[in-house]
């Protein structure tokens, strides 16, 4: 029996929107690291099915990617930093990769998605103490090399319920594209992603008897809205923030939180 959306399942949601787009806005991370635990660990207080936990975790939070990525992208496009060319070659991979990525995760248990993103949780964590950034090495390939990077970032995005700039970043700086376009065409490229993935993931769950009310497939309808309402509001706030608080502590503070939660996944 599923538990009913009670005031502080809905409070829950909504300081997962707040702190997502908070980190987000301060040091440029995907709020996917945070909304996908939190929903994992909020969705297992409802009651909802073990089997399909992971399934409903990844694709709500793809979801809200949907609304933070457009804002994102169209600051960075009023700014002119959004370099269009790329995005757009990257893109039919992105949405290749998104598909695969979300027959996947219809595939693969519960259990396997917790144990991937578990992992590349512990790794953001470590990268991010590191302050690990990969050095320019080469250039920006052809269409063909973009678009086989793109089915990759998509892919792997989707599994875990990112919005792909954990991935587009670095693969940008190492062609040797700087950090003001980098961040600005990431965002540009977590719309494809979030918009082909939670499409195919809400088809691949419509025929799921398990998923719980006000759900479409495997899409959380209530906890979507409620954090993406947050994030709007508070990204805007972590950029802000970012200029006078600081960020190198913060940073090393939330590798430690990013370590803990993706051991935490690992080992239920």
């Amino acid at each position: 029996m599923f538990a009913e959306i009670t005031l502080q399942i809905i409070i829950f949601y909504a300081l997962a929107g707040i702190f997502a787009g908070l980190i987000g806005g301060m040091i440029g991370l995907s709020g996917g690291v945070i909304i996908v635990p939190v929903l994992h660990f909020l969705f297992i207080q409802q009651g909802f099915p073990l089997e399909i936990l992971m399934q409903l975790a990844v694709t709500t939070s793809l979801a809200t990617i949907i609304v933070t990525s457009s804002s994102a992208t169209y600051v960075h496009h009023k700014k002119g930093a959004v370099l269009w060319p790329a995005a757009n070659r990257l893109a039919p991979g992105l949405l290749i990769g998104a598909c695969l990525g979300a027959l996947l995760a219809d595939y693969f248990s519960s259990f396997v998605l917790r144990t991937i993103f578990g992992v590349f949780e512990i790794l953001v964590g470590i990268q991010i103490w590191l302050d690990f950034k990969p050095k320019a090495h080469s250039v920006l390939p052809g269409t063909p090399g973009l678009v086989g990077s793109g089915v990759a970032i998509g892919l792997l995005s989707t599994l875990m319920g990112i919005g792909g700039g954990t991935l587009t970043v670095p693969f940008l700086l190492w062609c040797n594209v700087n950090m003001r376009n980098t961040v600005a065409v990431s965002s540009a490229c977590g719309f494809p992603i979030a918009v082909a993935a939670t499409i195919a993931l809400v088809i691949a769950g419509s025929d799921e008897q398990a998923v719980p009310a006000y759900s479409l497939g495997y899409l959380y309808w209530p906890a979507a809205i409620i954090i993406s309402a947050m994030t709007i509001f508070s990204a805007p706030l972590g950029a802000r923030l970012a200029h006078y608080l600081p960020i190198i502590t913060l940073k090393r503070v939330f590798a430690v939180v990013l370590v803990i939660v993706g051991i935490r996944m690992l080992v239920p």
